[in-house]
Parts: C-alpha cells; structure tokens; sequence
C-alpha cells in the first residue's frame, strides 16, 4: 500500500531533504502541501504538481492523505500536531517536538488517543558513530562516564546561507541551541545515560539577532557526571565533536576528523594507546523507520522518549539563560 502524505509546512531548512526521503521511498508518495504561508506554499505545490491547501483543516480531512510531513515553526507544532492525530495522520516531524514540556505533552496525549505513528527526526541516533560509542560504553571500556561533551556548530549567521526567519524568536523559541544544539543535547543524555537533574545555560548574541548564535548548555546528574552541549552559528570550521570521558578511558570524535579514537586502561591492554575503532554502518533512517511502523503497526518508544527528554532539557536551558541561573528539571510543568 501507498503511503499518502501532505506536507505541512516548507518552513525548515530541511523540509525539502524530507520531500526528498519521501520520493525516494518506494512506499511513499506526497500528496497534497499546507503552508502557514499561502505564497510558499502554493509554489512549493505547483513544484511537486500536487494541491495546495489554503486551509490545514481541508488537507486534514481528505481520506486519501494517510500521514503529515510537519516542517512548520516550532511555535505551531502544538496546534498542526495534535490537528493531525485528531485527524487520525501518522506524523512525522522536525525536532524538536514542542518548546515545552507542557506543548509535548498535550501532543503524545494525542497521539495516543489516537492511535496513530508519531516518528521524530534524530538522525543522529541512527549513525553509526553513536551505535560504535554506545557499544563501547555498554562493554565498560571507558568505566564509569564521569564526563560527556558535544558541540555543533556552523557559520549560518555569518555568511547569511541560513533562512532570515530562523532568527525570529517567536517562530523558533530559540536559536543556535534548539535547532542545532538539539542534536548534541540527545546525544549527551544518551552518552551519559542517567538522569539530568538540573541544565545552566548561557547563550552568546555575536551578530546581535533577536535569537542566539553562540550557546553552551551544561547538564548536571546526581553522581556528579556533567554533560556539556554546545552549538553556533558563528563558526568557521569547527568540527562536530563528541568526547566521552570515564574513570577508566576516554573517547573521541571529531577531533578534527571523522575518526572515533579510544583510550582505556581496561580491555587487557588492547587500547592502552590512543586507537582508532571502526564505524559501524548507520541504520535505517528514522524516516524509513516510521514508514516501517506504520506498515508493520509498530512503534519505537526510545525515538519518543528521547524526543520528549529533549524538549525538557530545551525548556530548561532556554529558561537558565533567560533567567541566569541553574534550572532543576521538576520545576518544569507538566
């Protein structure tokens, strides 16, 4: 069976590499579009030679479209998710899922409910990097992580290749740190792989837009293990890096290259000089993924339970840098 799906929204950056994943797959097809901007929208349509939806109501309720696409402003994925579940769609979305966790909570709500496949875009979850460090960390090689870091970052607000709504505080609720910075939050949390109790943020203002370029975010546990998560928008050249450290061995990546290079006293002195670990392939993309559940009436909890972490840990640190100063996780609401 085709899969149908209407895109809501051409808004992100990376809403056309989704209409792509979308074309490409044998099982899906894209079948109609909405924009919260009519004009987008309408080209973005006649692009693909399907309808253009004026209204989401009217795309919603058309029995033919099996599953949404949602690339629309954070500020809206409350209202066009929950839309859809009511409408009974499969979804699958841009990160983050809402900017609170209160928003976050309304949707799974709904998505439960409804009984519908909610997928949300981690695509680094499935690389082969983070399957290569999470094996490493399950075999003990590093001992106990004491100390995990991530940065991303790109020079979008220097050389202007970045969409100017992207620095539109109300759209995005944020900048550098809840687009970008997602990806390293996941990925520390996953590293870390304990509970946060409390988030410190700072973020940076270097070209002086209504949003953050420059943002660091500095995760705290009970056993003392801390995580650090930057991002920007104002670099040239910087590498994406992860390092995990323990009290038996580190790990690195990104440093500059796209190598994964261990340490470790343990491993009966295998890595007792810095070695280079090969990658494993990645694994299916979470867009095939959420084709794979929808056909197969499966559901993958990790992908929904690390995107609901990371709107609290986004909401957190959002709030920390708001309000200078450290921000525990129950003061969140829920």
């Amino acid at each position: 069976m085709t899969i149908r799906i209407g895109k809501i929204s051409l808004w992100h950056v990376h809403a056309w590499d989704y209409i792509k994943q979308a074309q490409e797959h044998e099982d899906t097809v894209i079948a109609a579009v909405w924009d919260e901007d009519p004009k987008r929208g309408q080209e973005a349509a006649d692009r693909l030679n399907v309808p253009f939806y004026a209204s989401l109501e009217d795309m919603l309720a058309q029995d033919d479209i099996d599953a949404v696409i949602v690339d629309a402003p954070t500020r809206l994925h409350e209202e066009v998710i929950t839309a859809a579940a009511k409408a009974g769609k499969h979804i699958f979305t841009e990160k983050v899922i809402a900017a609170t966790q209160v928003e976050a909570n309304v949707i799974l709500r709904e998505i439960q409910a409804n009984g519908v496949k909610m997928t949300v875009s981690l695509p680094r979850l499935y690389a082969g990097y983070t399957l290569t460090i999470q094996d490493v960390l399950e075999r003990g090689l590093l001992g106990q992580v004491t100390y995990v870091r991530a940065r991303l970052s790109h020079d979008g607000a220097i050389t202007d290749w970045l969409p100017q709504h992207f620095y539109d505080l109300h759209d995005c609720q944020g900048g550098a740190l809840i687009d970008l910075g997602c990806h390293p939050m996941y990925l520390t949390r996953l590293f870390l792989n304990q509970p946060i109790t409390d988030v410190s943020a700072h973020f940076g203002y270097i070209t002086g837009k209504e949003v953050e370029d420059n943002a660091v975010a500095t995760l705290s546990t009970s056993t003392g293990a801390i995580g650090v998560v930057e991002a920007g928008f104002v670099n040239s050249h910087s590498p994406f890096t992860i390092e995990v450290h323990g009290t038996e061995g580190t790990l690195l990546y990104g440093t500059p290259d796209s190598t994964l290079l261990i340490r470790t006293k343990v491993a009966e002195g295998q890595y007792t000089d810095w070695t280079e670990l090969p990658v494993a392939e990645n694994v299916e993309s979470a867009f095939n993924q959420w084709v794979g559940h929808i056909q197969n009436d499966t559901e993958d909890s990790a992908n929904i339970n690390m995107a609901m972490e990371l709107t609290r840990l986004m909401e957190a640190a959002n709030r920390s840098a708001k309000e200078g100063r450290r921000v525990a996780l129950t003061e969140l609401q829920s």
